[in-house]
């Protein structure tokens, strides 16, 4: 049985405290989420109906700085999984050594049900309930599941509004000419692929001798799977929602991009310009694809896709997670017998809320970075965090997602114990 969102994260927890040193009053500080809202978002569709949707937003700690985090749409989004998500942005900004503390937020819906009328009208309205719970200086919103520039554009003209002032800051992953920065779109997927290379280099895993599949074909996977056939790479299986496809010899990442755009659904295919002929592939299921024998398997798609029940299929013997959550603290148990190496998400994904803070910063200071400055500096930040995190692991002869918490463990008990702990004011 998978546990809650928040029980995994909580396991990860304990498992890292057993290596740091670390005050009770941060342990305890880190139990529970600093601040949580639960809102009704009235919202009056096309047709002149009413209907109710449920908003949250969570700031769980902002020891460091302000909680950062993104907003999600989706039918099973709650408050426990929104509060476990703050709880792993808390985590992974002190990973990266940003500013922030952790947030979330979230409104139980399903975007693909709605016109454009109706997201741009619940978007506003999400924003008018929680208005007075956000700020630069407080909490930032950022893209996550099912939103995106367009929507993150919408909320912060509406917040803009309600304070009669332009605050760009109070919102990452906007449209460019509402104060965005360059390369906030692919920085999850290209935060991802400096990770990757920077670790299996270590293992002399060289891109021309290493097969890879990606469950997920959404923005971070399609992404990533062009960043790594570039160089290399042999993606040998994609899957999004409706299923993958599977070819020993190597898919043809650019024509499966073109083909999905156009048609909305994944094909083995070669395009020359708009005419694509369909090549030797095999349709597999998202369950076969995690299966397959590749040297890095990338789950980029939903949390709790490796499970207890399915761990013992894997065949890959590297993973990457690209999505939060995809691989289940049972399923990691199980992973590290078979001698599988699973790289965490708060470190793999971090690219995203590492330039959200550049779009922060440049936010702040009206001055605005090229794509080629800001992706200078991501990639530094990213080897950087991934060579401790690594040194961190080889130290303990641990695994990389433990060392990825002990060192935001530091940082954050660092940061909590500048505040005063027991043993201060008892000398």
């Amino acid at each position: 049985m998978v546990k809650s969102s928040f029980a995994e994260a909580s396991t990860r927890l304990e498992q890292a405290l057993k290596y740091v040193n670390i005050s009770d009053d941060a342990i305890a500080r880190l139990q529970y989420p600093k601040a949580s809202v639960s809102v009704s978002i009235p919202l009056r569709l096309d047709d002149g109906s009413l209907q109710i949707f449920r908003g949250y937003r969570v700031r769980y700690d902002d020891t460091r700085g302000p909680a950062k985090g993104g907003v999600r749409y989706h039918p099973q989004v709650s408050l426990e999984e929104v509060e476990s998500l703050a709880f792993w942005m808390t985590f992974k900004c002190a990973l990266l050594n940003l500013p922030f503390g952790g947030g979330k937020g979230g409104i139980t819906l399903h975007p693909k049900s709605l016109s454009k009328q109706e997201l741009e009208r619940v978007s506003r309205s999400y924003i008018d309930a929680i208005a007075d719970f956000i700020g630069p200086d407080v909490d930032i919103l950022a893209p996550d599941m099912y939103t995106n520039p367009t929507i993150m554009g919408w909320m912060m003209d509406q917040y803009s509004i309600i304070q009669r002032s332009i605050v760009p800051g109070v919102v990452t992953g906007k449209p460019l000419s509402m104060g965005g920065s360059q390369g906030r779109e692919t920085a999850t997927s290209l935060g991802a692929f400096y990770v990757i290379n920077t670790i299996l280099s270590k293992f002399d895993q060289s891109p021309q001798e290493t097969t890879v599949a990606i469950q997920g074909f959404g923005n971070a996977g399609a992404v990533i799977a062009s960043l790594l056939a570039n160089i290399g790479y042999r993606v040998v299986a994609v899957s999004d929602s409706q299923g993958g496809i599977y070819a020993p010899q190597g898919l043809n990442i650019p024509s499966i991009r073109q083909y999905k755009l156009a048609k909305q659904r994944l094909q083995g295919v070669y395009c020359d310009n708009s005419v694509c002929n369909i090549v030797e592939h095999e349709i597999i299921s998202n369950a076969d694809l995690l299966s397959l024998d590749v040297d890095v398997l990338i789950p980029a798609a939903l949390e709790n896709q490796i499970t207890p029940d399915n761990a013992h299929t894997i065949q890959a013997k590297y993973i990457f997670e690209l999505a939060n959550g995809p691989v289940t603290s049972g399923a990691d148990e199980i992973l590290e017998k078979k001698g599988i190496s699973v790289f965490p998400d708060i470190l793999v994904n971090a690219g995203g809320v590492t330039v959200s803070y550049f779009e922060w910063v440049q936010n702040r200071n009206g001055y605005y970075w090229s794509k080629d400055e800001v992706t200078q500096r991501l990639k530094k930040r990213m080897t950087q965090e991934t060579e401790t995190t690594w040194s961190i692991a080889q130290e303990f002869d641990i695994s990389m997602r433990i060392a990825a918490y002990i060192h935001a463990l530091e940082r954050l008990g660092e940061a909590m114990d500048a505040k005063g702990t027991r043993n201060y004011y008892q000398q």
